[in-house]
């Protein structure tokens, strides 16, 4: 009756005050289903025919019940619930020969895809990932099988940042060849504790999927004819050859006469705009599009003043003259 107390007590501190919650992940624990009928199995780290003890969060189990029971050096626990869950170590004498956290897969069937967004800015080794939800204490992620299966051989990525936008950044490197097409998902499995419950979900996806290139930048605007000729360079971030790894651009513009909008896939838009941004995107696998560059102002184009014939110039003063407003009035944005 004494233990029973004392793990409601301990429900109560869970519940309301979530003071058992993890700010890491342990080096050792067992995940349990909420009332599963098969036991749950703790062995102690060193096999040993002297008598062990074992100890909850620090406290000598004492009074053995049918949920938990000594079976050598194991522990068996059954029907595992909440007040079950915490830090079972296993001792000899006083040295402390194991420890293992007991801690419960979460009940919920969140969506992986609600709290994590993976964007790659080209086909690179790397990638990142956004973790979007703030309720949880300790997050990580895998990948590959050996992380998705719960493998131990998995290399585990902690939080490189705290994302601009809000929750957990990650950064990921993969092995993929850029030039090659993909023909296996990559798989990144994510691990959150909160309140000693665990949520264990793998999301499947191909590199192609998440790639959204950074801003590409407007370089300059060229009068030709009646329209202006946009020159775009590819972000510093994108894959190179950039002959291989080719871009489509999108061009949004306003119209000096009327302020309506109008938008070219080419390089030409009309001569009488105000202004223009860009976003581009991988045409081969319609890729998700950047984001839209700032609006640039477009200036008007201004014709060279005409030189009186009456006064008398420098030698060459002329040609410098036209050299100057040629490239001054060339570039317009």
């Amino acid at each position: 009756m004494e233990m029973w107390t004392r793990w409601i007590f301990r429900l109560l501190l869970i519940s309301f005050t979530g003071a058992h919650g993890l700010s890491d992940f342990p080096q050792n624990f067992i995940m349990a289903i909420r009332n599963d009928v098969n036991p749950v199995t703790l062995t102690c780290g060193a096999q040993t025919d002297e008598a062990v003890i074992w100890k909850f969060d620090g406290e000598v189990i004492e009074d053995l019940d049918d949920n938990i029971k000594q079976r050598n050096q194991s522990l068996i626990l059954s029907e595992v619930d909440a007040p079950m869950l915490g830090e079972y170590s296993c001792w000899r004498g006083n040295k402390m020969i194991s420890s293992t956290y007991l801690l419960l897969q979460e009940d919920e069937e969140e969506e992986l895809d609600s709290l994590l967004r993976c964007r790659a800015k080209s086909y690179d080794c790397e990638f990142s990932c956004r973790w979007t939800s703030s309720g949880y204490t300790a997050v990580r992620l895998g990948l590959g099988p050996d992380c998705s299966e719960g493998g131990k051989s998995c290399q585990w990525v902690r939080r490189s940042d705290q994302h601009p936008d809000g929750g957990l950044q990650f950064k990921l490197s993969h092995t993929l060849m850029p030039y090659a097409e993909e023909s296996t998902m990559m798989e990144v499995t994510a691990e959150a504790i909160k309140n000693l419950s665990i949520f264990r979900k793998t999301k499947r996806f191909y590199l192609r999927d998440i790639v959204q290139p950074d801003r590409s930048k407007i370089v300059r605007c060229q009068e030709v004819g009646q329209d202006l000729n946009v020159t775009i360079a590819p972000p510093s971030s994108w894959s190179t050859p950039h002959s291989f790894f080719s871009l489509e651009h999108e061009i949004e513009y306003v119209l000096k006469d009327d302020g309506k909008t109008g938008r070219s896939s080419s390089s030409l838009v009309p001569k009488k705009i105000s202004k223009l941004r860009v976003r581009s995107r991988d045409p081969l696998v319609l890729s998700a599009w950047s984001q839209w560059t700032p609006w640039k102002n477009v200036r008007a184009w201004k014709k060279n003043p005409r030189l009186s014939t009456n006064r008398m110039l420098p030698s060459g003063s002329l040609d410098r003259c036209k050299k100057r407003g040629k490239k001054s009035n060339k570039k317009l944005c």
